[in-house]
Formats: structure tokens, sequence, C-alpha cells
């Protein structure tokens, strides 16, 4: 089952691509069948600011994400997640960009 998810976020789409993709930060985000496998390094398309995630261990689990420009310098994030039997939820897409909006706000006041 697949899911969607948007969210806009208040920090430049470069920041918020940077901290989606840098591997320190993915497991923080990311659902659980996407982190098993250890290596959280996703296929990049920096120039459209897309990445996507897959597990080889979690057959049937991925995440794409694609970031935005927004009004007043923000992000627009859309987010599709796709899990095996039923996994994911709209529910579990709003909640991993509610943690990478935290892991953004974190990635802003550390710098």
């Amino acid at each position: 089952m697949a899911a969607r998810a948007e969210r806009g976020m208040s920090a430049p789409p470069e920041v918020v691509f940077n901290t989606a993709t840098d591997p320190d930060r993915v497991a923080a985000w990311l659902p659980e069948p996407l982190r098993a496998d250890g290596d959280n390094r996703p296929e990049v398309d920096a120039g459209d600011l897309r990445a996507r995630w897959h597990s080889d261990s979690a057959p049937g689990w991925s995440a794409e994400i694609r970031v935005e420009s927004a009004d007043a310098g923000g992000a627009r994030v859309l987010l599709d997640l796709a899990g095996a039997a039923g996994g994911a939820n709209p529910g579990l897409a709003d909640e991993a960009l509610a943690n990478l909006a935290r892991e953004v706000a974190d990635n802003l006041t550390a710098g």
C-alpha cells in the first residue's frame, strides 16, 4: 500500500533536502523498515531535489521525497511511501514528515 504526505517547512529547500539525505539524520525520520539495512544512502537527483530509498531486507518498502520552493523562502515537501501489507499508511507518512521537520529545525539551530 502506498501513502502520500505533504508538508510545508520554514527553511530553504536546499536545507530541507540536505537534511533529509544526510546519512547521520536519515534514521531519525525514515520509517523503521527503510532503516533496517543499515545503509541509508538514497538514489539522489540533487538538481531536482529528489531522493529515493528502498530496502533489500524489507521487500516492497520504498520512499521518495521531493522538495520544492514555497512562499517566503520556505519549502514544500512531498513524500511517497510504499510498504508491504498495508504498512505504509497516511499516518506513517505524516509522522515521517513531522520527524523530518524536527530534524530540519535541529539542523537550523545547530548551524
